[in-house]
């Protein structure tokens, strides 16, 4: 199985973004917050993902990007947890709500929560 994240897979719609924050459900698993809709995608695509830090949090360029990454990694590397058997297309969003600086290890936790929490709630849809 290849871990991979390519340009189509990523959340990049303005529109549909604004739309996950209007219209969108979501799954907490503390200091991450999943966003999600479920939406139209491109045909060769099922889920769209993106990550956002806020700049209130982290002033600091750096910091946020830095997070980012990591969120970007604990997703490509779990993903599989929900791609396998969804015949839905989603629209993704990775919130990070946490005030101090995360390690991979915290994060990639939080994610596989979040991922199966979002799992649980769409199967009982």
């Amino acid at each position: 199985m290849a871990y991979e994240f390519p340009k189509r897979e990523k959340l990049k719609s303005k529109k549909l973004i604004e739309k996950l924050f209007v219209e969108g459900k979501s799954v907490s698993s503390f200091p991450i917050k999943l966003i999600y809709l479920k939406t139209e995608l491109p045909a060769d695509v099922s889920i769209q993902a993106g990550v956002s830090v806020p700049k209130k949090n982290f002033k600091s360029a750096v910091q946020r990007n830095r997070i980012k990454r990591l969120l970007r990694e604990a997703y490509r590397l779990n993903k599989s947890l929900v791609f396998n058997n969804s015949e839905a297309t989603f629209a993704f969003l990775f919130l990070y709500l946490g005030k101090d600086m995360p390690n991979y290890k915290t994060i990639e936790e939080h994610v596989k929560l979040a991922l199966h929490k979002f799992k649980k709630k769409i199967d009982h849809e």
